[in-house]
């Protein structure tokens, strides 16, 4: 796995989906969603087992939401934002990347 990479997680449709210190950093931190973080997993559960739609307002952009119990501030859901891109590759080729932007709490 390459460096600053926490996990690859594949989501049900067999698309990898990878979370980055950097971005990890963002959704913990106190500003942005830090009631995320003592439930790290269920991020990664959210990419394995939830449901997902695209963003109506950017076509590289998927939001994988899935329910759980006992969320904080009687929230239902977990949502995770993901994000494609194009990355070249050493062939001369390019390939799509899917990584983690942000990740909340929400009642549906």
């Amino acid at each position: 796995m390459a460096s600053g990479k926490l996990w690859t997680q594949s989501d049900r449709f067999g698309n990898d989906i990878y979370l980055t210190e950097e971005r990890w950093r963002h959704i913990s931190d106190p500003d942005n969603h830090p009631e995320v973080g003592p439930h790290f997993d269920l991020i990664r559960d959210t990419i394995r087992k939830g449901r997902r739609r695209q963003d109506p307002l950017d076509p590289q952009g998927w939001q994988y939401y899935h329910p759980f119990d006992d969320l904080p501030d009687d929230n239902s859901h977990v949502v995770v934002c993901v994000r494609l891109k194009m990355v070249d590759d050493d062939e001369g080729g390019a390939h799509e990347e899917r990584f983690v932007i942000t990740a909340y709490f929400q009642l549906f």
